[in-house]
């Protein structure tokens, strides 16, 4: 999934409204700050970067998204908020055939949506036919095709949602059916692509494949997860509050939680400081030494499944020889970039899958030459970079976005003489500037969404909503679709996997730049915020403990 970003800095008169309000009192007479009455209250206060773009989980594709429905729904399965092994969800149990391709799920009976209505198989089936809908534009809709004819019916080629493997076999029995056997499914079942809707709220508001309706607005969204919606004020706040009709609602000690969408990461990392957030997201570059070298607790810095990496319009005309992207990837120093930019342990880059995932270590000859590259570019047409055109780079708002794409200009110009400039955009029109490819050079970022290497590799498939590039190859496809998913061992698996992506680096519609950490800032009183390699938070597990003073 798209990884969390910033939006950019306001000017400076609304930056300085912003810090006054971070510095005053939380209420008239209180001499208590966020943390601390949020302790008292059980009320979380996270900083969660910028706006959601949507909180349909049809719809929605980014890291600020996922961390506001993870709250409000829930799959099938869960994840153990350490080993992120799965474990029942909606679902209390399930069997799966010796042949590894029908699942069997037993659901709860004491499941209920937010409104008190039964929940049930039946929703399972409508909700998977909804997010199946070609109209409704769902960019994870491929996340379903391990599923028996799921592909089928998406790309038109059968009519009859009947046909496709998901059946309630009563109220509480869901069967799923695979065309085969896949290892990750099970993980699959906890990503919000695959979570449930309420189907009476979404009719009430629009048809099933409409975009951007009000069903999940203020007062109107109808969900099945630990928390319901109480209020979303847009660029102020998301707050949700504890859902009484929970299946497991006894265990959940959270009262409410408070979303921030603050809009400079610099300001998040104060509000921090002024105990106005139990949680920040981000943490300045130039501010880690500084807790470091504090040994400061509130500091966690993890290894985290996902790769920061640029997209190429392969249909712009400069971009369309793989010579060109080639030499484009070979003349990033990704040392300079993680060591005096970053500064916070991330890894250099240059294959798209972070290695280790599932014991998978992609194999690359991608390097930083550039003699080399200059050769290549020169083969293709542009000796020294002459006649190359001016070449833009696309990023959403941030000033560490901002200062990649600076070092990247540089770089390019002193290596290859060939002129670039920076564009940013904002979260939301960023997102669909790629979507509709309406972009050179893009400033991308990807998270597991599952501990498997085909989470990083099934993305560039042809035509999957966020390949974003214009690339296609049919060989691709087939190794990832069909090779991999028909492979006998896991070693079988993993080596199918290294030739499809040897031929995903070969013609370099992706630049991969470095393996992300995740940096976060956590108050010491926030219990059950385990450090996973998702960087996921169990909301319905999370609790407040100030110290024995009263203090956070």
């Amino acid at each position: 999934m798209e990884p969390l970003s910033f939006p950019r800095p306001q000017n400076i008169i609304l930056l300085a409204l912003v810090l006054l309000c971070v510095l005053v009192l939380t209420g008239c007479g209180s001499t208590e700050n966020n943390v601390t009455q949020g302790n008292r209250t059980g009320t979380l206060h996270w900083g969660n970067g910028t706006e959601p773009q949507s909180l349909d989980p049809h719809i929605a594709t980014g890291v600020p998204e996922h961390k506001i429905i993870s709250a409000l729904m829930e799959g099938l399965v869960l994840k153990d908020r350490e080993t992120l092994e799965p474990k029942p969800g909606v679902a209390e149990s399930w069997e799966i055939s010796d042949d590894g391709l029908v699942y069997t799920f037993h659901l709860r009976n004491n499941a209920r949506w937010s409104n008190g209505d039964p929940h049930n198989a039946h929703d399972y089936v409508w909700s998977w036919w909804r997010a199946l809908q070609p109209a409704l534009g769902n960019l994870y809709a491929y996340m379903y095709f391990s599923i028996d004819n799921a592909k089928e019916y998406y790309e038109g080629e059968i009519s009859d949602f009947e046909k496709v493997g998901v059946k309630a076999l009563d109220d509480l029995t869901l069967q799923v059916t695979l065309k085969n056997p896949t290892p990750y499914f099970l993980q699959l079942l906890d990503h919000y692509s695959l979570y449930p809707v309420h189907r009476a709220t979404v009719e009430k508001f629009g048809t099933a494949d409409q975009r951007g309706t009000r069903w999940t607005y203020e007062g109107n969204l109808v969900g099945n997860g630990a928390f319901q919606l109480r209020d979303w004020k847009i660029n102020r706040r998301v707050v949700v509050e504890r859902n009484p009709y929970y299946w497991n609602a006894d265990k959940v000690r959270l009262n409410n939680i408070v979303y921030y969408p603050t809009e400079n990461a610099v300001t998040e990392e104060r509000m921090f400081r002024a105990g106005q957030l139990h949680y920040s997201g981000t943490v300045p570059a130039d501010k880690i030494a500084a807790y470091q070298d504090n040994n400061d607790p509130a500091l966690r810095i993890n290894p985290y499944l996902g790769i920061y990496f640029y997209r190429i319009n392969v249909r712009v005309p400069q971009l369309q020889d793989k010579r060109v992207r080639r030499a484009l990837g070979m003349t990033i120093d990704r040392n300079q970039i993680t060591q005096r930019i970053l500064k916070a342990g991330q890894i250099p880059a240059y294959a798209m899958t972070p290695p280790g995932t599932m014991g998978y270590y992609p194999q690359s000859d991608l390097r930083f030459d550039p003699a080399a590259a200059r050769q290549l570019l020169a083969d293709a047409g542009y000796p020294n970079g002459e006649g190359f055109p001016t070449t833009e780079i696309l990023y959403n708002t941030s000033e560490g976005h901002r200062k990649i794409a600076v070092a990247i200009q540089q770089m390019w110009k002193k290596h290859l003489n060939i002129d670039v400039t920076l564009l940013n955009q904002e979260w939301k029109v960023y997102l669909n500037s790629e979507a509709i490819g309406d972009y050179e050079i893009s400033r991308a970022g990807w998270i597991g969404d599952y501990v498997d290497p085909n989470n990083f590799l099934d993305m560039f498939l042809c035509n999957g909503g966020n390949n974003r590039t214009g690339w296609c190859n049919p060989e691709y496809d087939q190794l990832i679709l069909t090779d991999a998913a028909e492979a006998k061992t896991h070693a079988e698996r993993l080596a199918i996997f290294t030739q499809a992506e040897k031929m995903l680096l070969a013609d370099m519609p992706v630049i991969p730049i470095y393996i992300y950490t995740s940096n976060n800032l956590v108050d010491p009183s926030v219990k059950n915020f385990d450090g996973n390699i998702l960087n996921q938070a169990s909301f319905s597990e999370i609790y407040l403990e100030a110290d024995e003073e009263g203090q956070p």
